[in-house]
């Protein structure tokens, strides 16, 4: 776990429903530098107080477990933002995204009615 004091900065929403948040902090040490490249492009918690956590609150922190997808979204919002994608590149006429999702929807769920026959 890697601890550094930041100041919150700013944050910003997304189109898929997520936020970028930005910190910043004083200088680092390499060794911090490098810890946090190690954690480049990984999920993890991210946990922000005003003042220094207590130990308890460390030890807390550092029994949570990861289980995050590979994108940390739940299948159903990874599906949504694949198929917003395709209907950004190819809208196969459908002038509305809600159009369009739900027809990719009717054909995802026809198909696998199918499979119940």
């Amino acid at each position: 776990m890697t601890t550094i004091p930041v100041i919150f900065d700013s944050y910003r929403s997304l189109k898929d429903k997520t936020l970028k948040i930005t910190f910043e902090t004083s200088e680092m040490s390499p060794q911090q530098i490098g810890e946090l490249a190690q954690c480049q492009n990984q999920y993890g918690y991210l946990a922000f107080k005003v003042e220094p956590f207590t130990d308890i609150e460390k030890d807390t922190i550092e029994a949570l477990k990861t289980d995050f997808e590979d994108t940390g979204k739940t299948p159903g919002q990874r599906l949504r933002a694949v198929l917003y994608r395709n209907w950004e590149k190819s809208n196969d006429g459908y002038k509305t995204f809600f159009d369009y999702y739900n027809a990719k929807m009717e054909t995802l769920i026809d198909h696998f009615k199918g499979k119940l026959d």
